[in-house]
């Protein structure tokens, strides 16, 4: 036999294999894959990675030539605002992820955003740099320059698939889609002269071309407080217009409100430099030249020549009903007819719109169309609390796009949240899918205490998607099983989510909360210290939230306004802290073991061997953690020197303290002195 034969049909039957395989994704024309990710923004690579991790059959699709490509143009002004802090004074990535907005989530510590970036307030340009570098050192898989314009739904014997068709008429199948497209479209709102209006999208961002111009900025977000901070040194006066007052991220612990680093208007505004704020609703405006000037000055193509833009309002043209759509107005339909002081009545060289963005729907077929939400202005999908479109089974919407869960009340549509919600998202996946339950660690009872202070004081996940994303701790008896980063709203579908069941102990959701009373947030009494009082902190704080069984749909429906949970069984709330430690002996740690106790009904606290023994001998029942620890062999033996040292500390009272006092010797001295019991406060079987 020629013994290059062997060699040739080995090559042959690998090219067999790698048709075969090609085959299974190019089947009549068709590419199928168990998940279709539809962008390859940050939301988009941060569930590419989980797939791929997870080592599904993925395809990421993006219509341009590399990731992020929404970074290339926005924001215009090229400066973001997410925070890049590279100094915490912390080595625990957990903890310092708390203060790093840009980074996406991985296996590989050093993948991080400060790679490409240093500065606190970072270039937009670093972005699509990163996610680049995020994409190569991942190896996902990405198929750049597909641009999906229909999106429709199939049913089969299977259920529900997707079929999205791109420019060359190619279709990509898949049994679950991932919508992360973001929000690019811009915002607009109809009135009279909204032609006569420029949009931040297509502005000019050098401020030589504003010079000695009167500018209106129809917005007072972001976007248009960044454009009016980019031009303020050199047009003559800007005004900002919108329906409702400037909201300050500051004060409503919202980061899509005014941040302070585009805010320089606030300070020539109310220091009297001829810089304004007013509201208006938009549907109520009319912004149009005057009839004159324009029957003077014929349409010509520059803007400097075309004549004044006037802001008036539609009520004064009301009662010309040939004219009521034109945007011309005669001197009598100008505001400062009616009222001479009117705020806006002099003219402006430019109008600009900065509205914000919208979610694309026009790619949707009816079939897979996802219902436009109830806040938002309907800008946003709606979705359910688990991210699955309203009405689309198996279409799954990811990052800013998936905003309406929180929208104006956390951080999900944010690359410092959304990275945790697409976790989130890709559990559900898991267990509905691939019946995996959702991650959960086992802990005995008696480590409950330290890991829910391990949580608070490091967990990035729950500190930043606050209010949606929180633990929850299924009590078992003397065990429990804590499942971390659970999207609270959906705690009526907890089973079937998570695969995980509660037991008749209950379980316990520790959540991330500001207090809802609204304060003077830079004031005197701004803060609470007094832990006995820890329900009225103003701050980020834990709180946590017993239930003997799990709430229903009804009860979260009708939970207390402002509140992210149903009234529970009992609540503790955790004394806010300067430090976000929460760590303090008397201020955290006492109050929550007590409130733990309660749920539990065992004495948590740790004692010395001595003391196991002495309680094994005189109880029944030794607390727990005695039976779990001493009576195991596991009891940590007082040596001397760490008797001694705890004694020189004065952290044990004396024997003749104990004498008079009747202290528990295990009890440090100055719980005694801040007036805490020394006995658990349940009763032990005697």
């Amino acid at each position: 036999m020629d013994p290059s034969l062997p060699c040739f049909l080995l090559f042959i039957f690998l090219i067999g294999c790698v048709k075969c395989s090609l085959d299974s994704h190019h089947h009549n024309g068709t590419r199928h894959f168990e998940y279709c990710v539809l962008g390859a923004g940050p939301a988009g690579l941060q569930m590419g990675h989980f797939l791929s991790k997870a080592k599904r059959d993925y395809i990421i699709l993006e219509r341009n030539s590399g990731p992020g490509s929404f970074f290339n143009k926005y924001p215009r002004h090229r400066k973001l605002i997410s925070i890049n802090k590279i100094y915490t004074g912390r080595q625990n990535r957990e903890f310092n992820l708390r203060h790093d907005w840009n980074s996406l989530l991985s296996d590989k510590p050093d993948l991080l955003f400060k790679r490409v970036s240093s500065e606190f307030y970072p270039p937009a340009d670093a972005f699509p740099l990163y996610l680049s570098m995020f994409v190569k050192e991942l190896g996902l898989r990405v198929r750049y320059g597909v641009d999906v314009g229909r999106i429709r739904a199939t049913q089969s014997a299977t259920g529900v698939s997707y079929v999205l068709t791109d420019q060359h008429a190619s279709d990509y199948t898949c049994s679950v889609l991932l919508v992360a497209t973001g929000l690019w479209v811009p915002q607009k709102v109809e009135f009279v002269g909204s032609e006569l209006v420029e949009g931040y999208e297509s502005i000019s961002t050098n401020p030589e071309d504003y010079k000695d111009q009167a500018v209106l900025i129809l917005g007072k977000g972001n976007s248009a407080f960044e454009t009016a901070q980019s031009i303020l040194g050199k047009a003559s006066r800007v005004h900002m217009l919108s329906s409702s007052p400037v909201r300050l991220a500051w004060q409503t612990h919202y980061v899509g409100d005014l941040r302070a680093v585009n805010n320089e208007l606030l300070d020539t505004y109310q220091l009297k430099s001829l810089d304004g704020l007013v509201e208006a609703r938009l549907e109520k405006i009319v912004i149009a030249r005057r009839k004159e000037q324009v029957g003077r000055r014929p349409a010509v193509k520059k803007r400097e020549k075309r004549g004044k833009l006037y802001l008036t309002l539609k009520k004064y043209k009301q009662n010309q009903d040939k004219r009521k759509n034109s945007s011309e107005v005669t001197g009598e339909e100008l505001p400062g007819y009616h009222i001479d002081n009117f705020s806006t009545r002099n003219p402006y060289d430019r109008v600009i719109r900065c509205l914000g963005f919208r979610f694309n729907f026009s790619i949707f077929d009816s079939s897979a169309c996802p219902p436009n939400s109830d806040n938002a202005k309907g800008r946003l999908p709606g979705v359910t609390a688990w991210y699955e479109g309203k009405s689309t089974p198996g279409l799954f919407v990811l990052g800013t796009a998936a905003h309406s869960r929180d929208y104006r009340s956390s951080a999900g549509g944010f690359i410092h949240g959304f990275r945790y919600t697409a976790r989130a998202v890709h559990r559900v996946l898991e267990r509905r899918y691939h019946s995996n339950p959702w991650p959960s660690t086992k802990l005995s009872t008696t480590q409950l205490l330290s890991w829910i202070l391990k949580r608070v004081g490091e967990a990035s996940g729950p500190y930043q998607m606050f209010e949606v994303l929180g633990d929850v701790v299924l009590l078992r008896g003397s065990h429990c099983e804590y499942v971390e980063e659970f999207p609270i709203q959906a705690l009526p579908q907890f089973s079937s989510l998570s695969g995980r069941e509660v037991s008749s102990h209950g379980l316990v959701v520790v959540v991330m909360q500001y207090g809802k009373k609204k304060i003077d947030y830079l004031g005197r009494n701004r803060a609470e210290t007094d832990w006995s009082r820890a329900w009225k902190s103003n701050f980020l704080h834990p709180v946590l939230y017993y239930y003997d069984t799990l709430p229903t749909e009804e009860e979260m429906k009708l939970r207390p306004h402002g509140w992210p949970l149903p009234r529970p069984k009992a609540i503790h709330h955790m004394v806010e802290d300067f430090l976000t430690e929460w760590e303090g002996p008397i201020s955290h740690i006492q109050p929550l073991r007590r409130f733990l106790e309660r749920c539990v009904q065992t004495d948590l606290r740790s004692f010395y061997a001595e003391s196991c023994f002495h309680s094994s001998l005189t109880h029944r029942k030794p607390p727990l953690f005695c039976q779990q620890g001493y009576l195991k062999r596991q009891g940590v033996a007082p040596k001397s020197r760490l008797r001694q040292h705890v004694h020189d500390a004065g952290l044990m009272p004396t024997e003749q303290d104990a004498d008079t006092s009747g202290a528990d010797p295990a009890f440090p001295n100055y719980l005694a002195q801040a007036g805490a019991s020394m006995s658990s406060g349940l009763r032990l079987d005697l």
